[in-house]
């Protein structure tokens, strides 16, 4: 099986396609598709033109958005790693619901052509399963997707969720869902996933069962990780990338395939000394939050950085801080220094929070 060539189990909506055909079907969604069906077409003619390498853009949530030219041999050989780890077989229905304009959505499409999945698509909604019946063995959403779908969720077996950070109330949520849903760690240069962990879980009869908190994730098949000097994680995956990747990710390194995830070494914040995880700190303010939010540092005389709580609209900031203040996690350190409020976040491309220009934002306001 090589990127030339097409499962003869493949079906795209039902229906099954020779190399020849699917290049036809992708002419067609780039002509008459609704904007999501273009990106969908644009990318199927990509991926059975004669060249290596597809052109992907990053989402720009860790940085500014960009292109990369990834393997297409990296892309099959991460399809053949989820099929195995997940034991997805052909003829297996999958759903695609994200769009194709990113990583995320081309490998579900590379997943079902390599491994020969029956894959639906619709159009990427905050409410992918709204109207649809049927049942599907694996799906991949983001955490907003998921949050819109719990009524309906079942009709799924297997679901990845990533593209944005999982938050705790939802995963307080699914402790009763048979579906077995897994939070995933990637990003494009790794092409997707290249770890899991299990946010519920499901004995082999369905039952539903407690789940342990901070379960580590894991590697898929033949990667293995390691830590550079500043701490951060570095994954080698020669099956998928031709070089190690070297990330930003502040890890807790169990083993070469296990670890836990401490938050973004860029967006540590050095208090006094105290170097404090702004992401580890939004899981535990997340239950109070009505809206979106973000924790951060400023500049400081006396600390160097003082640590400080943005948020997304109206809220009334007096009473969050007693609030705050009495969750049982949360230490001394970690409570808020200063407060604000923003009417709009900066946002990415994919619409995540953007932080560093959100938190400029505020900086601007504070000598405005």
């Amino acid at each position: 099986m090589t990127y030339n060539s097409i499962h003869p189990d493949f079906r795209l909506n039902g229906i099954s396609f020779s190399r020849a055909g699917l290049k036809e079907v992708g002419y067609s969604l780039i002509k008459e598709g609704e904007p999501f069906e273009r990106d969908i077409g644009d990318f199927l003619l990509d991926w059975l033109n004669m060249e290596n390498k597809v052109s992907v853009g990053t989402s720009g949530s860790t940085g500014e958005p960009k292109a990369l030219l990834l393997e297409k041999r990296g892309m099959v050989n991460s399809a053949r790693a989820t099929g195995i780890f997940f034991g997805l077989r052909p003829k297996d229905r999958a759903l695609l619901c994200l769009s194709a304009q990113y990583i995320a959505g081309k490998m579900m499409l590379v997943r079902a052509m390599v491994l020969g999945l029956h894959l639906d698509y619709v159009e990427p909604g905050s409410k992918p399963l709204q109207g649809i019946r049927d049942r599907y063995t694996f799906a991949a959403m983001v955490p907003l997707q998921l949050e819109n779908s719990l009524e309906k969720i079942d009709q799924v077996k297997t679901l990845i969720v990533g593209g944005a950070a999982f938050p705790v109330h939802l995963k307080e949520r699914l402790g009763e869902k048979t579906t077995a849903i897994y939070e995933t760690y990637g990003m494009t240069e790794t092409i997707t996933h290249i770890a899991v962990r299990k946010i519920n879980n499901t004995g082999r009869s369905g039952s539903v069962v407690r789940v342990e908190p901070n379960v580590p994730f894991t590697t898929l098949p033949d990667i293995l990780l390691s830590k550079d000097l500043r701490g951060c994680l570095v994954i080698d995956a020669p099956e998928i990338v031709d070089a190690p990747v070297v990330t930003n990710d502040l890890v807790d390194l169990i083993s070469e395939t296990r670890f836990e995830w401490l938050g973004r070494y860029d967006n540590v914040i050095n208090s006094g000394g105290i170097k404090l995880h702004p992401e580890q700190i939004e899981a535990k303010f997340a239950s109070t939050m009505e809206s979106r939010f973000m924790v951060a540092g400023l500049p400081d005389d006396r600390l160097g950085q003082k640590l400080v709580l943005i948020i997304e609209g109206e809220m009334d900031l007096e009473a969050l801080g007693p609030k705050l203040a009495m969750l049982p996690t949360v230490k001394k350190v970690e409570l808020p220094k200063e407060m604000y409020a923003l009417p709009k976040f900066v946002e990415t491309q994919s619409g995540k929070i953007h932080r560093g220009k959100t938190l400029a934002a505020v900086r601007r306001g504070l000598v405005s």
